[in-house]
């Protein structure tokens, strides 16, 4: 578990490390998103990430 945390915050400190003026764009564009299309990516991001621990899981155990 520790590692998988560990790997959400390298890969979440990318983007703003490497393209700070385009992350930072981004987060302004998606904070003017209405609600429902921010759950439905947030939606969508916990169905892909749920797909590929599965996916993961099923090959390494």
């Amino acid at each position: 578990m520790w590692l998988a945390l560990a790997l959400v915050l390298v890969l979440e400190g990318l983007g703003p490390m490497l393209y700070p003026r385009a992350w930072r764009r981004m987060i302004a564009t998606m904070s003017q998103l209405p609600d429902n299309i921010l759950r439905r990516f947030g939606g969508g991001l916990v169905v892909a990430g749920i797909v590929i621990y599965y996916m993961l899981r099923k090959t390494i155990g």
